[in-house]
């Protein structure tokens, strides 16, 4: 269809090369299984394929934008497993996106891994270099290629109607061939290159942005630059010093016809591609780097933080990887788990103790953060451990921490004193803190009053605070009056802002704890307390950390609605990352603004000792400011197909909104759902909410495909605070379960926001 040139924005240099003759490596999947595969690049750019050196086997592809990374050398398990038979720089992996496995590959040569290294990176940073009407065209190609089955560059009427199918379209065989035969103008009897882009066009064409154009535009042909800036103010509700410059902006890049350039006016596809652009998109731009105050203690944040974070699937069963710590992290986790065990040859292990699940070395899990704490963001990262080694393994946990994290490793207070509150994340950038159990509290040690000798001791009560199976914390609990556990000072040693300790009661927190102490809650435990006095939490987390877990009975790693958390202030509400679902698509949300940094800060009203919040009963709550939120569900674009549907099910979309955030706002609404559409399926249906506590709202755009007689199957979803959505109209780039991008699928909807009236 295209060249690889015209695809690509990449020199076509020796690398490249070898990827399009192809190249014989070996897949690697555990230490005894490895295969020869045949691996090319193919003409467009874009596309990897790979099959078996035995004929007849089929073969199979990749998309270069579903590749995140490339890894050099034994950087994955399964290549450390086999280091002792291939040299590092015949090895790489590529990392995909979402929660699909890595491919470890082991080339022939070193030169030949290094073309493939080399030639990959150029081509994912040419992806991610593309501008809209690139990887619209990319998009468009991809398409085109699954289509031409017979390969020759040109589709014939058939091949066009198979991939209406594919392409979620239930299209009548007269309108299609109608659009066919616009298309064919060399009359050939198929589609070839530009004439596909033609057909494309026609079948994308958007009457809903036809007519919005037409109501704004005085002539129908183009936006005049005055049409275009009273657009931007009146409808889009955009907030500019000088909105006539912002406007010209938006023309210089989105239209694509030099002549309206020049007279600063948009034509409708430059309408289009601006309504497509980031700047048309429901989400505020100025909220995607940081931009909130970083320098309040590290109490008044909410943290994204991870459960069981070695875990890639169930707590039975599932394997352990370090995996699961680079993916956290690379997703702006900044509170990660090891459940640490005695191993063999003094080595602790991290896994999920008294379960079949593998095991992997704490030093190897210390070496991944020590490599991905920051890589994403600067601000510090909290290393919750549950310690069930012996003193001698701790002592050994101890020195990994000490030596391959080195200064990263915070061991000592901020400028040697303690303080009165929590240092900030600003002041604890790129720090790692242990959190764990501490032999003395912090003032005996900075008063010469520590203990002297190589161990100490912890009660019992502090051993079980620790302990996620509530069987066996129910079991330390009964032994209370037995031994007590003891803990090396070496390891207690690196327990600095974050000491474990038992929570007995608010009161008893206020009267004995510490600003640097911590307790953790399971679910029910946390529900429990936010049940009886809600008003109590939001007050304690004001000045403490704390942390909620999931029950030990969720062995199949599923999630807890964090929310209710987060609406009484806690901060570090850990969760199974690697469990999709509504509850990450909501920790997903929260944590986009602010760079996706991993800290949000609270609101104002939740960051005081003296707070009369009450998520129960906001309307108590000083400054109480209920809004109006209105959203116009209009239409739908290229929905993906659900996944491992029928060959030719077309889905029947229909769109819920959902508020999470404080109990009376806790809402959901949909529309009805379209016959056999997910390509263009218009609702033009307004969905209205009112919202009490704003500030805590998160609001999800959820697709599904209807079905009358079983669960309604996912398509896409996006889900964002309320305070990061923008008025107008806008669309909603939706995100497959997985939490990852899925262009060009799209909503297109129109956000009114307002005060409730008599407020």
């Amino acid at each position: 269809m295209t060249s690889f040139r015209a695809n690509v924005r990449v020199t076509l240099d020796e690398d490249l090369r070898l990827m399009l003759d192809g190249t014989v490596m070996r897949k690697v999947k555990s230490r005894n299984w490895k295969r020869l595969r045949y691996f090319k690049l193919q003409e467009d750019g874009m596309h990897i394929w790979y099959q078996s050196k035995r004929s007849g086997n089929p073969r199979r592809s990749f998309s270069i934008s579903d590749i995140e990374a490339v890894r050099e050398g034994h950087q994955s398990e399964v290549l450390q497993s086999i280091a002792d038979e291939f040299a590092p720089d015949r090895c790489f992996t590529l990392v995909f996106r979402g929660r699909r496995g890595n491919l470890d590959l082991v080339a022939e040569t070193q030169q030949e891994a290094e073309h493939w290294i080399q030639g990959l990176r150029k081509l994912i940073e040419s992806f991610n270099n593309m501008d809209q009407k690139e990887k619209l065209d990319q998009w468009i190609s991809d398409w085109f290629q699954k289509a031409d089955k017979d390969k020759d560059g040109r589709m014939n009427f058939k091949e066009v109607r198979d991939l209406l199918k594919m392409m979620n379209v239930n299209m009548n065989e007269d309108r299609s061939l109608r659009l066919f035969q616009m298309a064919d103008k060399s009359q050939s009897g198929t589609l070839e290159g530009e004439e596909f882009v033609l057909f494309y066009k026609a079948l994308t064409k958007r009457d809903e942005v036809h007519q919005l154009f037409n109501r704004l535009s005085k002539d129908g042909k183009k936006l005049a630059l005055p049409e275009f800036v009273s657009f931007l103010t009146h409808e889009q509700h955009e907030q500019a010093e000088d909105m006539e410059t912002l406007a010209m902006d938006l023309v210089s890049r989105y239209e694509p016809s030099e002549q309206a350039r020049k007279l600063y006016s948009l034509t409708l596809d430059g309408f289009l591609m601006y309504l497509c652009s980031p700047e048309g998109s429901i989400f505020k731009l100025k909220h995607e780097p940081i931009h909130q105050d970083m320098g309040q203690p590290l109490c008044h944040y909410f943290i994204s933080s991870s459960h069981n974070t070695y875990l890639l699937e169930d707590q039975l069963r599932g394997p352990s990887s370090v995996e699961g710590y680079i993916r956290a992290l690379k997703k702006g986790c900044r509170c990660v788990e090891v459940d640490c065990w005695d191993g063999p040859n003094q080595e602790p292990v991290v896994y999920h103790g008294h379960t079949l699940t593998s095991k992997i070395f704490f030093k190897d899990v210390i070496s991944v953060l020590d490599k991905y704490a920051f890589k994403v963001s600067e601000f510090p990262v909290i290393l919750s451990i549950e310690n069930h080694c012996s003193l001698e393994q701790q002592t050994v946990m101890a020195h990994h921490l000490r030596t391959i994290l080195g200064d990263k490793l915070l061991t000592s207070t901020i400028d040697g004193k303690i303080g009165s509150e929590l240092p900030s994340p600003e002041e604890l950038r790129r720090k790692v803190l242990v959190k764990g159990k501490r032999i003395r509290k912090l003032e005996d040690c900075l008063n010469g009053l520590g203990h002297h000798g190589c161990t100490g001791e912890v009660t019992d009560e502090d051993e079980a605070a620790e302990m996620e199976d509530d069987s066996i914390k129910n079991e330390v609990r009964k032994k209370a009056k037995g031994p007590k556990q003891h803990l090396a000072r070496e390891l207690s040693d690196c327990v600095v802002y974050c000491r474990s300790v038992h929570f007995h009661s608010f009161k008893h927190s206020r009267t004995h704890c510490k600003f640097y102490e911590i307790s953790s809650f399971t679910e029910s435990k946390a529900r429990k307390q936010i049940k009886e006095n809600a008003n109590e939490f939001v007050r304690h987390t004001s000045w403490q950390l704390s942390r909620v877990y999931p029950s030990g009975f969720r062995t199949d790693s599923s999630n807890f609605n964090p929310q209710e958390m987060w609406n009484a202030g806690c901060q570090i509400v850990a969760l199974n990352f690697q469990s999709a679902g509504e509850e990450m698509d909501l920790n997903d949300g929260l944590f986009t603004p602010n760079g996706r940094c991993g800290f949000v800060l609270k609101p104002a009203f939740m960051r005081s000792q003296d707070s009369t919040f009450d998520p129960d009963h906001p309307q108590e709550t000083p400054g109480y400011r209920p809004l109006n939120l209105a959203i116009q569900v209009i239409s739908g674009q290229q929905l993906p197909k659900v996944a491992n549907s029928k060959q030719g099910s077309i889905v029947d979309p229909l769109v819920r909104v959902e508020i999470h955030g404080v109990p009376m706002d806790n809402g959901k609404q949909e529309t009805k759902y379209i016959d056999n559409n997910g390509f263009n399926p218009v609702w033009c249906e307004t969905l209205s909410f009112v919202v009490h506590v704003p500030e805590l709202a998160l609001v999800r755009f959820l697709v599904e495909d209807y079905d009358l007689t079983s669960k309604n199957d996912f398509v896409g979803q996006f889900t964002l605070p309320l305070s990061s959505m923008k008025e107008g109209y806008r669309h909603v780039h939706l995100l497959s379960k997985d939490g990852t991008s899925i262009p060009p699928a799209s909503l297109f909807v129109h956000i009114s926001i307002t005060e409730v009236a008599g407020r």
